[in-house]
């Protein structure tokens, strides 16, 4: 049988770290949960133990430093704190008065009940002291609280009298079992305060070694100090170098990969059909003819003729192989990266391919050299092209990143061309902070860095630039955000990022490359 009694303890003091006083006191009633109970004389011995708080067998706070009896009225004892962050809690709250009880854990071998319901315990086993806050019985006061640091001098010393305050009945219920729990604590007599002064506790932690250690005796043995330890340990690096990891930004830099699509930007839009991989436009192959026609005279007959021109439809297709481990257990920002690059890939290489047919199907203007004047030569001969080819009037010029590097560079004694605010010198704006501008002789200008990459382009001479009418090409898309998922029997994930495209050369002229 397991019976917890509170008494009153009689000393704390942190210089030497201790808390002192009576435990239990023998013939004296008490009110606990279970009802009245009293001690015999010689139903306990004094025995090493823990002190725990508040019954509370996982949050230790020290151990019996002396105990003896005191004529066989009352055990009284002596425990040493520990130097932990609850240990110097309690000190204090001891010192206060806000927890200045102490109980008895015992284990009951012999007892009997007397005519009043009284339950008299003959003979028992010490299992552990509490630190408690509610006392029961007038027995015992605390007659010395000091709580200092080594060699401070006492700054408080608070005398109280015995209170009159009547017994005090636990609101907790006896178990149904083999063992039950009363709390009684006596009434302090003398209380003696000393300032405290608090230091961090010296932590064991200062591996990842004694980090486990202490880990799993807080955890899994319920080591109140272990506990405390840890919760340090992850608070600070400077006690437990190399376990706490590095912080890490959720902003992600990627100088590999964009969604810039320059060439596909210059182009005009349309929506690809829903079903099969060529679809077919209507092309005016054949035009009638009116003439100045005299009085009487026949009029030659003329036709509209039309032919189709078949699109072809392409694919783009993109795959990822990652894992459920990395899609259950990372952060929501690793799919969203994972998902934005098979966007940049989708991105770069339907551009490419723009630029490849366009390249492959337009027209090239004469030789010019690579200066403001060679560029104002080419841009001029590049729109009458356009026009002369497509009866549409050129409206874009899609360059490489060199040729734009050129045409920031091109002045006027000095003085930039196409980037000066100056209103004498308006010829136009193209700046290192934008991949579109406004060149001579009244084109929108659009940087594609497909330029150079795709076919036999390059990157400052022959098809490195190109001036075009946008309703001469047209680019047909479907929606680009189309992905499949498969989960494969080892546990990869298997994404396919895909989506179908095609690009009408509907007046292959419309485009004019430049020559140099």
């Amino acid at each position: 049988m397991k019976l917890t009694t509170p008494m009153q303890i009689t000393a704390a003091d942190s210089e030497s770290r201790t808390i002192s006083g009576r435990i239990v006191a023998f013939n004296e009633a008490a009110n606990a949960s279970t009802g009245k109970v009293i001690f015999a004389k010689g139903s306990i011995q004094p025995k090493d133990v823990f002190l725990n708080l508040e019954h509370d067998r996982t949050r230790r706070i020290g151990k019996t430093l002396s105990m003896s009896l005191n004529s066989d009225k009352s055990i009284d004892a002596t425990f040493r704190i520990s130097n932990t962050q609850a240990g110097s809690d309690a000190l204090v709250e001891a010192m206060d008065g806000l927890r200045d009880g102490f109980s008895v854990e015992l284990a009951v071998n012999d007892y009997e009940m007397l005519k009043d319901g009284t339950m008299k315990i003959i003979n028992g086993d010490l299992q552990a002291v509490a630190l408690t806050s509610e006392p029961a019985v007038r027995s015992a006061r605390v007659t010395k609280v000091a709580a200092t640091e080594e060699n401070s001098e006492p700054t408080t010393v608070v005398e109280t009298e015995p209170t009159t305050e009547g017994e005090k009945v636990s609101e907790n219920t006896p178990e149904q079992s083999a063992t039950t729990e009363s709390d009684v604590v006596a009434t302090s007599v003398k209380a003696t305060s000393i300032g405290m002064a608090y230091t961090t506790p010296r932590s064991p932690i200062i591996n990842k070694v004694t980090y486990l250690e202490h880990f799993l005796k807080a955890n899994v043995l319920g080591d109140e100090d272990s506990r405390i330890y840890v919760r340090a340990a992850d608070n600070t690096t400077s006690t437990a170098p190399g376990m706490i990891p590095t912080p890490q930004s959720t902003q992600i830099i990627n100088a590999l990969a964009n969604g810039d699509r320059g060439m596909i930007d210059a182009l005009s839009r349309e929506a690809l059909v829903g079903e099969g991989m060529t679809f077919e436009l209507p092309k005016v192959t054949a035009v009638p003819v009116v003439a100045n026609v005299a009085e009487n005279t026949a009029v030659t007959e003329s036709s509209l003729s039309a032919t189709f021109l078949s699109v072809p439809v392409q694919s783009f297709k993109g795959r990822a192989i990652t894992t459920v481990e990395l899609i259950d257990r990372s952060r929501p920002e690793y799919v969203a990266a994972l998902l934005a690059n098979l966007e940049f890939a989708y991105a770069k290489v339907t551009d490419e391919f723009a630029v490849g047919t366009i390249q492959a199907a337009g027209q090239q203007t004469g030789v010019n050299a690579n200066t403001a004047a060679g560029f104002l030569a080419y841009t001029s001969q590049a729109a009458a092209a356009v026009y002369g080819s497509s009866l549409g009037f050129a409206q874009n010029l899609v360059v490489s990143p060199g040729q734009w590097a050129n045409i920031m560079g091109y002045n006027d004694n000095g003085t930039p061309l196409y980037n000066a605010a100056n209103p004498s010198n308006q010829a136009g704006l193209a700046t290192a902070g934008s991949l579109r501008g406004r060149v001579s002789p009244g084109l929108d200008l659009y940087v594609s860095r497909s330029i150079g990459n795709a076919g036999a382009t390059t990157s400052t001479g022959d098809f490195s630039m190109v001036t075009i009418n946008p309703q001469a090409w047209t680019w047909y898309e479907s929606p680009r955000f189309t992905l499949r998922t498969a989960i494969q029997s080892d546990g990869t994930v298997d994404l396919l990022y895909y989506g179908y495209a095609a690009i009408a050369p509907k007046i292959p002229f419309g485009a004019a490359w430049n020559q140099n």
